[in-house]
């Protein structure tokens, strides 16, 4: 069963290196967030071994929200290779994060 990574200033470089990475920045307060949650546990089972579903709570790591310029949440942001190929601010369809990982990998 896939589960999505919780990145943090530590592991975050290391992560989105190399592949394809959607990593959601959001906060526990964020009503979308909260709504945008089962759909990032679904893609995390349906990607695993293709690419990364990972999250970024904004609230414990300001630094990785500010040095990825993350001014609303939720913030999506498709990285490959470690280079930000593409981001979606506000919840979307769970086939729209699904046709932009494909597209990626």
């Amino acid at each position: 069963m896939g589960k999505y990574i919780d990145l943090t200033q530590d592991n975050f470089e290391a992560t989105v290196n190399s592949g394809v990475s959607l990593v959601d920045f959001w906060a526990p307060w964020c009503g979308p967030c909260r709504m945008l949650a089962p759909v990032i546990d679904q893609l995390a089972e349906e990607f695993e071994g293709k690419a990364n579903i990972c999250k970024v709570n904004t609230d414990d790591q300001q630094d990785l929200a500010v040095k990825y310029a993350v001014r609303s949440v939720p913030t999506i942001l498709f990285i490959k290779d470690g280079e930000v190929v593409d981001q979606m601010i506000g919840a979307a369809s769970k086939q729209a994060f699904a046709d932009k990982l494909n597209s990626l990998i």
